[in-house]
């Protein structure tokens, strides 16, 4: 019954979604695409690609296309559209009426009818299921990116307040040593070394905290205090500390990560129950016994958190504190010169370039914690 009510769902959602897509290709077609009286019919490959847009949306909506054939079909004209429609809106910047609009929304719209019917797969075998997993968050980042640039291009947006994608990816393919220099600079000195050493030593005072009660009551309320400070404020002074080079933004990396990972834990350390604790002390083991083979697995899922949480956190620490001081190379150095200079292109290519490391690093602790984590019941209902 359930699974019925399932389908009848995204039955709906579909219809809904095709006939959204008929609509707005109807109003493209009736009404000008640029100024100052061009009609897509002007443009007969694009006014060609979104005919058969409105074709595969006419066949979601009457329900003869909820195959995967259909799907596939509907995923290859999506993107031959979105490549077309990009390709003419370049030719007429900043000239987009009305029925330019009402084909970027057809592509919206036909582009999350198609992520809705990815979703909708039952796929035996579990390497493929695993793939199309994948790719529905891949087509989203897509999506994404195809509305921006044609939204930045259509409206004529002035590159000095938000470039279009397209721009961004010459700037990165043609500044590739600046940027690698600035990466290894903020994310293979700055990151990685305070992140190991914060998180590594706050495991270690965890260690401390749970064997010495005193500084349970002791510390932690210190750890409160200190992670609630701002980092503007630690960050010049961790500069005239340890000087302008890569020490003094590892150290703001180090107090950004440390209390986080102690709380966590200390907090994982004291999970066991007291007919857990019972029973080891019945196999006459002792502290240190009970605390490898009982409480840190079980405080494992805690540790792991701490852990993914201080990989964007140190990320983002090392890049600000780069703005308060820093050699002439590094990501945060890199965004406030360039703002200065209003090339915004190269500030959003380091954002990028960020934005990709700090993602690869959150999943490749997340793989870890799966490898670690894999009898938890939470690892067991992601497999």
């Amino acid at each position: 019954m359930s699974s019925l009510s399932d389908r009848r769902v995204r039955f709906d959602t579909a219809s809904l979604l095709a006939a959204g897509v008929i609509l707005c290709v109807v109003v493209a077609l009736a009404t000008t695409a640029f100024l100052p009286d061009r009609y897509v019919f002007n443009t007969p490959s694009l006014a060609i690609q979104f005919g058969f847009l409105a074709i595969l949306g006419v066949r979601y909506s009457l329900g003869f296309a909820h195959n995967m054939a259909g799907d596939i079909a509907l995923g290859i004209v999506s993107v031959t559209s979105a490549w077309l429609l990009i390709a003419v809106a370049h030719s007429y910047p900043g000239d987009a009426t009305t029925g330019f609009w009402a084909l970027v929304v057809a592509l919206w719209l036909s582009f999350w009818l198609f992520v809705e019917r990815l979703a909708a797969w039952s796929l035996p075998n579990p390497t493929l299921a695993r793939l199309v997993n994948l790719a529905i968050p891949v087509l989203f980042g897509a999506t994404f990116l195809i509305l921006w640039e044609l939204g930045v291009t259509g409206a004529g947006v002035p590159r000095v307040l938000l470039p279009a994608p397209s721009e961004i990816w010459i700037r990165l393919t043609t500044s590739v040593p600046t940027l690698w220099a600035d990466f290894q600079q903020t994310f293979l000195k700055a990151v990685l070394i305070g992140y190991a050493i914060g998180c590594g030593s706050a495991f270690v005072v965890a260690i401390l905290v749970d064997r010495v009660p005193f500084l349970r009551r002791g510390l932690l309320p210190i750890g409160n205090l200190v992670s609630a400070l701002p980092i503007i404020g630690v960050a010049p002074i961790m500069v005239m500390w340890f000087g302008f080079d890569w020490p003094s933004k590892a150290a703001v990396v180090i107090i950004m990560t440390f209390f986080p990972m102690l709380v966590n834990t200390v907090s994982g350390l004291a999970e066991t129950d007291a007919m857990q604790r019972d029973l080891m002390r019945t196999y006459a083991s002792n502290y240190w016994q009970t605390l490898f083979k009982l409480r840190l697995p079980m405080a494992m899922p805690f540790i792991f958190n701490a852990l993914k949480i201080n990989s964007t956190l140190a990320l983002i620490g090392a890049i600000v504190a780069e703005f308060f001081g820093t050699p002439i190379v590094g990501m945060g150095f890199r965004i406030s010169t360039e703002v200065g200079r209003m090339n915004v292109d190269m500030v959003w290519a380091e954002i990028a370039v960020a934005a990709l490391a700090g993602s690869l690093f959150y999943g490749f602790v997340a793989l870890l914690e799966r490898a670690v984590t894999f009898w938890h019941p939470s690892m067991r209902a992601k497999m």
